[in-house]
């Protein structure tokens, strides 16, 4: 008989399949929701009605709906997502050129909050109240004031403009230069981190907080063990728990949110090609990156509630209770 925990884990991919399969069924009715006709993306203006005709027809714009949705699942789940109707090239292959950089760019962004805000919310909550405690809540609290956009913004200008120390417009692979590889991902990282780091910073400090009260900490305080290992060993472990389930939230949001990022400093990603594709209506493009994005979005929040018996033992309790 297999244990509640694998039932559970079991329960969730059932759950990432269903929710799979309705966000396909969704993203693919945004092609007969978006106004206009997508026959005007496939043929030159001023078309006759026979030309018209026949790329509907080439494209199976003329099937019943659920013949036309049956068939682009098909070719999704072997591949295929179409092609595109800009660039008569497959979608597949104009999204694998962009996805290293959307990828890299919110991966990136989300260590780098991590790595900032873990420290600060752990000392933060071990120095409630002290000097380090309020300037890290003065600063959050500014930083929170500030959209992405404007922080953005801001940064190209001190940074760009006016110290003229890092690039600001453009994108160096890693294979072509690694020093300025890295110096044109050091602003848009930036911009994308900050906000995240306010809400791991907070979300850790409060429950880090919580935790330093409990018995099992006070007890290891008076056996007089090591603060780093107190507020590492005993305390940040069970306090991430809330800290994990938000980064596959945000991590999810970091992919769909970096389109203002890509646009203010020119990054050939996801963003910019997606409103690039809805200016050319290339729609199967569209569909594919909304779908693409969404699946992602569902794996990585699936990952995080499968991780949930690891971090916190209370949860393989519950499963074998």
């Amino acid at each position: 008989m297999l244990s509640a925990l694998i039932r559970r884990n079991l329960v969730q991919l059932g759950n990432l399949v269903l929710l799979a399969w309705l966000v396909s069924v969704a993203v693919f009715l945004l092609l007969d929701l978006i106004p206009g006709d997508p026959v005007d993306s496939l043929v030159p203006p001023g078309s006759t009605e026979e030309v018209r005709a026949a790329a509907r027809e080439a494209y199976g714009l003329n099937d019943p709906l659920l013949d036309r949705y049956l068939s682009w699942m098909g070719g999704i789940l072997r591949g295929d997502f179409g092609e595109s109707f800009a660039s008569r090239t497959p979608v597949l292959e104009v999204i694998a050129e962009r996805v290293p950089v959307s990828l890299e760019l919110a991966v990136v962004s989300l260590l780098v909050a991590l790595a900032v805000s873990i420290p600060v919310g752990v000392w933060s909550a071990y120095r409630q109240g002290g000097l380090f405690d309020r300037a890290a809540t003065a600063v959050t609290s500014a930083t929170l004031a500030v959209p992405s956009f404007v922080l953005g913004i801001l940064l190209v200008y001190l940074f760009g403009v006016h110290l003229e120390v890092l690039p600001i417009l453009g994108w160096v692979p890693f294979a072509e230069d690694p020093a300025q590889h890295i110096l044109y991902l050091i602003l848009p990282v930036v911009t994308l981190a900050a906000g995240e780091c306010v809400l791991f910073t907070r979300l850790l400090r409060g429950d880090m907080v919580a935790t330093l009260q409990q018995d099992h900490v006070l007890s290891a305080r008076a056996r007089g063990l090591p603060t780093w290992r107190i507020l590492v060993r005993h305390s940040l472990r069970q306090s991430s728990f809330s800290l994990v389930t938000v980064s596959g939230v945000v991590m999810g949001r970091l992919i769909g949110g970096t389109v203002i990022v890509e646009l203010i400093f020119s990054l050939p990603g996801m963003g910019s090609l997606v409103v690039n594709s809805i200016l050319s209506r290339d729609f199967l493009v569209v569909q594919a990156i909304v779908l693409l994005s969404a699946v992602f979005y569902l794996l990585v929040n699936t990952g995080v509630d499968l991780a949930y018996p690891w971090l916190d033992p209370r949860v393989r309790k519950v499963g074998k209770a």
